[in-house]
């Protein structure tokens, strides 16, 4: 029976104990360095970074060494799918070949609802509809980063159409199966 009434008390005891190694001290809580506050261009690349804008539009990125002096310029990898095949665009300042002649609108719309400068929409597998939940204050870093990028010209190669031919490299994605089908044309 003794055994039975110390078990209980055992039990607070242990975890009473195991509390009192794993808390901090509430001097170490508060010494804790605050970090400082992001600058709009800081907030920008970071989000670009999170966000995986390098991953496709950083030539190298899908290979896992993306060539950072050329970052967002576009890529050659082309995306095979039911929409013929797209490639990741330059996204630099470049007036020529990138967004250098594009207004803060006309990027935020890109990024928003898929649709560029020249109407035209942005193929797959472009996440503009994750892009889209982007606060106004977030949505105006990443265009202040994209502003302040190192322009590179580098000419992308033109969207081709579904059936079309396309050389060079490819990530092929199969036609959907009817549970992932869209319901609606994209």
């Amino acid at each position: 029976m003794k055994g039975n009434r110390l078990a209980p008390i055992l039990v607070l005891a242990l975890s009473g104990a195991l509390a009192s190694c794993s808390s901090q001290p509430a001097e170490e809580k508060a010494a804790a360095p605050e970090q400082p506050a992001m600058t709009k261009l800081q907030r920008g690349e970071y989000l670009a970074a999170i966000t995986g804008c390098h991953d496709c539009h950083t030539p190298g990125g899908m290979y896992g060494a993306p060539d950072m002096h050329r970052a967002l310029s576009g890529s050659e990898l082309g995306w095979q799918g039911p929409w013929g095949v797209s490639y990741a665009a330059n996204i630099t300042p470049d007036s020529a070949t990138g967004i250098g002649t594009w207004t803060n609108v006309e990027i935020e719309r890109a990024l928003r609802s898929g649709v560029k400068k020249d109407g035209s929409p942005i193929l797959p597998p472009m996440p503009w509809p994750d892009l889209a939940r982007l606060n106004p204050e977030d949505m105006a870093a990443l265009i202040e980063y994209l502003r302040n990028l190192h322009a590179v010209t580098h000419n992308v190669p033109k969207p081709i159409p579904p059936g079309a031919k396309a050389a060079g490299a490819l990530v092929s994605f199969p036609a959907p199966p009817a549970w992932d089908a869209p319901r609606k044309t994209p």
